[in-house]
Protein backbone atom coordinates (compact mmCIF):
# COMPACT_ATOMS: atom_id res chain seq x y z
CA UNK A 1 0.00 0.00 0.00
CA UNK A 2 1.28 3.51 -0.64
CA UNK A 3 1.89 6.35 2.11
CA UNK A 4 0.35 9.26 1.77
CA UNK A 5 4.06 11.05 0.50
CA UNK A 6 4.00 8.57 -2.38
CA UNK A 7 0.62 9.40 -3.45
CA UNK A 8 1.34 13.61 -3.14
CA UNK A 9 4.87 13.15 -5.14
CA UNK A 10 2.71 10.65 -7.99
CA UNK A 11 0.17 13.50 -8.01
CA UNK A 12 2.61 16.27 -8.40
CA UNK A 13 4.59 14.14 -11.11
CA UNK A 14 1.22 13.61 -13.36
CA UNK A 15 0.21 17.31 -12.71
CA UNK A 16 3.35 18.27 -14.13
CA UNK A 17 3.57 16.11 -17.12
CA UNK A 18 0.17 17.01 -17.75
CA UNK A 19 0.98 20.80 -18.01
CA UNK A 20 4.22 20.29 -20.33
CA UNK A 21 2.54 17.73 -22.59
CA UNK A 22 -1.08 18.87 -23.15
CA UNK A 23 -0.10 22.00 -25.43
CA UNK A 24 2.31 19.59 -27.40
CA UNK A 25 -0.52 17.41 -27.82
CA UNK A 26 -2.62 19.78 -28.53
CA UNK A 27 -0.77 21.55 -31.36
CA UNK A 28 -0.51 18.05 -32.58
CA UNK A 29 -4.26 17.52 -32.58
CA UNK A 30 -4.83 20.87 -35.01
CA UNK A 31 -2.24 19.89 -36.92
CA UNK A 32 -4.31 16.22 -37.82
CA UNK A 33 -7.00 18.16 -37.97
CA UNK A 34 -5.88 20.57 -40.51
CA UNK A 35 -4.52 17.79 -42.37
CA UNK A 36 -7.70 15.97 -42.85
CA UNK A 37 -9.43 18.98 -44.07
CA UNK A 38 -6.69 20.06 -45.76
CA UNK A 39 -7.76 17.99 -48.88
CA UNK A 40 -11.52 19.23 -48.28
CA UNK A 41 -10.07 22.98 -49.14
CA UNK A 42 -7.52 21.47 -51.99
CA UNK A 43 -11.04 19.82 -53.72
CA UNK A 44 -12.27 23.55 -54.68
CA UNK A 45 -9.60 24.14 -57.36
CA UNK A 46 -8.29 20.65 -58.22
CA UNK A 47 -12.19 19.47 -59.37
CA UNK A 48 -11.87 22.13 -61.83
CA UNK A 49 -8.36 21.47 -63.48
CA UNK A 50 -8.52 17.68 -63.04
CA UNK A 51 -12.07 17.58 -64.56
CA UNK A 52 -12.88 15.44 -61.29
CA UNK A 53 -16.95 14.12 -60.60
CA UNK A 54 -18.21 14.03 -57.48
CA UNK A 55 -17.61 9.96 -57.52
CA UNK A 56 -14.23 10.55 -57.64
CA UNK A 57 -13.65 12.49 -55.43
CA UNK A 58 -15.80 10.43 -52.91
CA UNK A 59 -13.29 7.87 -53.56
CA UNK A 60 -10.30 9.44 -53.46
CA UNK A 61 -11.61 11.02 -49.80
CA UNK A 62 -12.38 7.61 -48.87
CA UNK A 63 -8.89 6.15 -49.64
CA UNK A 64 -6.89 9.01 -47.38
CA UNK A 65 -9.45 7.91 -44.33
CA UNK A 66 -8.84 4.16 -45.17
CA UNK A 67 -4.95 5.19 -44.96
CA UNK A 68 -5.57 7.23 -41.40
CA UNK A 69 -7.45 4.22 -40.22
CA UNK A 70 -5.08 1.26 -41.59
CA UNK A 71 -2.10 2.74 -40.52
CA UNK A 72 -3.51 4.02 -37.06
CA UNK A 73 -2.44 1.30 -35.17
CA UNK A 74 0.60 0.15 -37.41
CA UNK A 75 2.49 3.41 -36.97
CA UNK A 76 1.77 3.46 -33.11
CA UNK A 77 3.28 -0.16 -32.97
CA UNK A 78 6.14 1.18 -34.96
CA UNK A 79 6.76 4.18 -32.10
CA UNK A 80 7.09 1.96 -28.97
Amino acid sequence: METAPDLHLESVVVSRLMWRLMPFLFLLYIVAYLDRINVSFAVLQMREQLHLSDRVYGRAAGMFFAGYFFFQVPSNLVLQ
